[in-house]
């Protein structure tokens, strides 16, 4: 027999990335130091959020979220899981197949710019 953990509700399972103790810069950060949004791999997503089309998240991606509410879940000793209501995801990462999608985002953006003041 297997054991799992299902997240019920609005929420999904992350397995937290492994905080970083310096920067990129060379800073190295104190132990106390208190990240408001962390990373982690999503594990296990419920029933309710697989379904929503509102909510394009899947298993295995990488996503930013608010630990706040975040429940620690004591299943794996050398892993930190969380079961995480889906409002403090705050970002999913994505990779992008394209070469220069910021600047689509910028011509996007400027075209708004021109129909909100008026400009042609």
């Amino acid at each position: 027999m297997t054991e799992f953990v299902e997240p019920l509700g609005m929420r999904i399972l992350i397995r937290k990335d492994e905080s970083r103790q310096k920067t990129r810069g060379g800073i190295v950060l104190p132990d106390q130091a208190e990240i408001p949004t962390i990373t982690g791999r999503v594990v296990e997503v419920s029933v309710q959020i697989s379904q929503d089309p509102d909510f394009p998240i899947s298993k295995y991606d990488k996503v930013l979220f608010h630990p706040k509410n975040a429940i620690p879940v004591d299943f794996e000793p050398e892993n930190l899981l969380y079961v995480v209501p889906i409002e403090d995801v705050v970002a999913v990462f994505r990779r992008s197949s394209s070469a220069t999608p910021s600047v689509e985002m910028t011509d996007e953006l400027d075209e708004f710019e021109d129909d909100e003041f008026g400009e042609d």
